[in-house]
């Protein structure tokens, strides 16, 4: 509705106020040509795509070229056709309000510097004498307090999305601490399941018995691990400091050693291959968890797949790639669309319909840009997806080669 809103206001705003300044209240320049285009421009935000799903990545590009076009460039373009008169003083402060309420404050600097160079640069194409600005002095004071207080609002705008989302983040980890009394009382239940079987019982039963409570219990290690997932998710924003060097072999062989996988079928599609290993400095508890979440994915990813896996269908490779570590995550599972690619580091995005809360990717992002590295992917659908965590590497040289 906010799109909507906002396209029927621009286009509709362009002709008004093209009468009202070439009319009503006759401005030194005004322009119809460049009123229709700037109407037209303003009618991507009235496109259904942008409006359905305004986060993709297509949709933020859009908007973000027609809000620069029409507001930096354009109102910078005509304050200087109209000599800077109070009119348009007032209309490019204004804009620059309503530009940092419009998109990051980072984003709204950035483009304030550009797209006024060049609507600077095309009034001086289109003739216009800029040098003939009516009380430079006062202008610059009014445009700078402007640009002062867009700051301040921007920054405060994010301040306080950061906030609510710390609060949600910890209700959240609130709650997953607290399925760990039921989680235990389950795993009282496995230990009595298996004590039940070692009586006088046929074979078939006790077997039957035995791997019920195995499963229980993996079952309770499983959701203990996302339990430790989602506190560390509690803390998504302020993450834990302390840092110690890790061995990235050591630690890769651990977690998928330890990983609770539902089969062994599931544990033999797993391969690990250390060309090279590193040390890095970071937290081993938020690492471990970070390449905890990769393979829960990619096993996801594999089970999502028609065929079962395979062994070699999820690949862990540690080595060295262009003077950083790298630690890379590859599965043969479904992929991810190249669209979907830009937003699953985004808190609450999630591709698992129904099965995710969307903090796994962001939680793990976090941790890696906490040591200083970079988690990225790279996907085609149908033939998989490669996470690849680069860290910076300690002072000391690398570790000698090994493989495995």
């Amino acid at each position: 509705m906010r799109l909507l809103w906002i396209g029927v206001f621009s286009v509709a705003g362009h002709l008004l106020f093209y009468f009202i300044w070439a009319r009503w209240i006759p401005q030194p320049y005004e322009n119809p040509w460049m009123r229709a285009a700037m109407a037209i421009l303003a009618l991507i935000y009235l496109l259904p795509r942008l409006r359905l799903d305004p986060g993709s990545a297509l949709s933020g590009r859009l908007f973000g070229l027609a809000t620069w076009i029409q507001l930096p460039w354009f109102f910078t373009w005509m304050y200087w056709m109209n000599g800077g008169n109070p009119v348009w003083l007032a209309s490019v402060s204004a804009m620059i309000l309503i530009y940092f309420h419009a998109t990051d404050w980072r984003l709204a600097t950035l483009g304030l510097i550009s797209g006024c160079s060049l609507g600077w640069v095309t009034a001086i194409w289109f003739g216009a004498d800029t040098s003939q600005v009516a009380h430079p002095a006062a202008s610059l004071v009014v445009v700078a307090f402007s640009l002062l207080m867009g700051l301040m609002l921007g920054m405060s705008s994010a301040n306080l999305r950061r906030a609510r989302l710390i609060n949600t983040l910890s209700t959240m980890g609130v709650m997953a601490h607290e399925l760990r009394t039921p989680l235990a009382t389950v795993n009282l239940m496995g230990d009595v399941i298996r004590n039940l079987a070692q009586h006088d019982l046929p074979e078939s039963k006790r077997k039957r018995l035995d791997d019920l409570a195995t499963r229980l219990q993996n079952l309770v290690r499983s959701m203990n691990r996302q339990i430790d997932t989602q506190i560390s998710n509690a803390q998504l924003l302020r993450l834990p400091r302390e840092q110690s060097q890790i061995s990235a072999a050591s630690l890769v062989t651990d977690v998928v050693e330890q990983y609770p996988y539902r089969s062994s079928r599931e544990r033999d599609c797993v391969q690990v291959h250390i060309q090279q290993d590193f040390q890095f400095e970071g937290s081993r508890p938020l690492f471990g968890q970070v390449l905890t979440n990769l393979l829960k994915n990619a096993l996801h990813s594999l089970a999502a797949a028609s065929n079962a896996p395979q062994p070699g269908d999820l690949r862990l490779d540690v080595g060295i790639h262009h003077g950083k570590g790298r630690i890379a995550v590859s599965d043969d599972g479904i992929g991810i669309s190249h669209d979907l690619q830009a937003r699953i580091f985004e808190p609450f995005y999630s591709t698992q319909a129904g099965a995710g809360n969307g903090l796994g990717l962001t939680f793990c992002k976090n941790v890696v840009e906490s040591a200083h590295g970079r988690l990225s992917v790279h996907s085609e659908p149908g033939l998989g997806a490669v996470f690849m965590i680069d860290l910076p590497l300690c002072s000391r040289s690398p570790l000698t080669a090994s493989a495995s």
